[in-house]
């Protein structure tokens, strides 16, 4: 490798590795404050948020600082005219890209990775923490606003002295043929179990409504209810996006067998309905179940098959931005890195975003093969290369 290839390659290490820390740190503190808001978290839980937040950041600000570095150095070496210089002395600026562009590919691996921890490992980490630290959660929300609430079950308290729960009143909401249940007593205590995903709600001395049902208690009573019940966080997603790479294929497996499955409970059934002569079980209304279910599998199994081809195309958004943005920088001869990144940013904006999101759509819609999510991809690289024809020409 020569010096300038070198030189190049440090430089954009040097601003890559930092404004990626920058960014990264800026994103975690973010998502960390707003995850703390809303659930009410303390100290130890945020640093138990850490480890699971920050691939999730991590893969949001990769390829953004891949171009503020692309942007930064090759803007400044252009405002320099250090890339006239080395087309005078007969030198291809080829020579100055390659660095850049083997340091993409490389970060691009990284980044499918990322996109794969975060979604994978990251979120339900993330809802595990939560879901472990619920009591706590809970006695620190009831001690500052005196009320927590979920979409099962609210408590209200008049105060909270040590783990003790003064005057509370708790309702829980009705659900099915169960009626609405409110509890008022003297005083209870709360005492999660992680293990077996339990809030026990010890009560003393009031009185419970059931519907229009009432009944006083002098003693205790204990109720112990599901902790993702009085979580604000929802339980562990069956979202495609959020299947880990190596199951891919065993949950592309599992779908076509459901569907292969419900065609031919389809056939038996109607086949039956033949027989016996009950052609009111033929009409297209006795089957809109079975076809919304099947449609939903359908649906589900076309997000499998994508999901796969989606986030490589996203980890490998380092690579497209990165030959988008030499060129640019290289034309625009901007000493000024934010002006340089906005501007080459901009297309990226315009161009490669909408026709990503196109592109996912159309083939959650089956109205176009998984690999068409690499359209915006192929067109900004497409685009890249011949600025950079240009540039090396001219």
């Amino acid at each position: 490798m020569t010096i300038i290839s070198r030189y190049v390659l440090l430089e954009l290490l040097k601003v890559f590795l930092v404004s990626l820390a920058a960014l990264t740190l800026f994103m975690v503190v973010i998502g960390l404050v707003k995850e703390a808001q809303q659930q009410g978290l303390g100290a130890m839980q945020i640093a138990a948020l850490l480890p699971y937040v920050l691939p999730e950041a991590m893969r949001f600000a990769v390829p953004g600082t891949m171009l503020f570095a692309v942007c930064s150095v090759f803007g400044r070496l252009a405002s320099s005219n250090e890339i006239t210089a080395l087309k005078a002395a007969g030198i291809s600026p080829l020579v100055v890209f390659w660095p850049a562009t083997i340091l993409a590919l490389a970060v691009s691996f990284v980044s499918v990775w990322l996109n794969d921890v975060a979604v994978s490992w990251g979120r339900e980490g993330v809802r595990r923490v939560i879901v472990a630290s619920v009591e706590e959660i809970i006695y620190g929300r009831l001690r500052q606003q005196r009320s927590y609430s979920t979409k099962q079950m609210s408590i209200n308290v008049k105060a909270v002295e040590g783990r003790r729960l003064i005057r509370p009143t708790l309702s829980f909401q009705a659900s099915g043929s169960s009626p609405q249940v409110t509890v008022s007593a003297a005083e209870a205590q709360l005492r999660g179990d992680a293990k077996a995903g339990t809030l026990s709600i010890t009560c003393r001395n009031g009185t419970i409504h059931v519907g229009d049902v009432a009944a006083v208690f002098p003693d205790t009573i204990e109720r112990v209810i599901p902790i993702d019940a009085v979580s604000r966080v929802s339980e562990k997603s069956l979202s495609p996006s959020e299947i880990p790479m190596v199951d891919f294929n065993k949950e592309k497996i599992i779908q076509v067998h459901e569907i292969d499955r419900l065609g031919q409970v389809k056939a038996a059934q109607g086949a039956a309905a033949l027989l016996s002569g009950r052609m009111n079980d033929l009409v297209p209304a006795h089957w809109e179940g079975h076809k919304l279910v099947v449609e939903w599998r359908n649906t589900r199994l076309q997000r499998i098959v994508m999901e796969p081809w989606r986030r490589w195309a996203n980890g490998f958004s380092c690579l497209c931005f990165v030959v988008i943005g030499i060129p640019m920088a290289i034309r625009m001869k901007n000493a000024d890195f934010l002006t340089s990144f906005f501007l080459c940013f901009l297309p990226i904006l315009l161009v490669y975003y909408p026709l990503l999101m196109f592109g996912i759509s159309r083939v959650k819609a089956g109205a176009l093969p998984p690999v068409s999510v690499w359209a915006a991809n192929v067109v900004v690289v497409l685009w890249g290369m011949w600025l950079m024809r240009r540039v090396v020409q001219n």
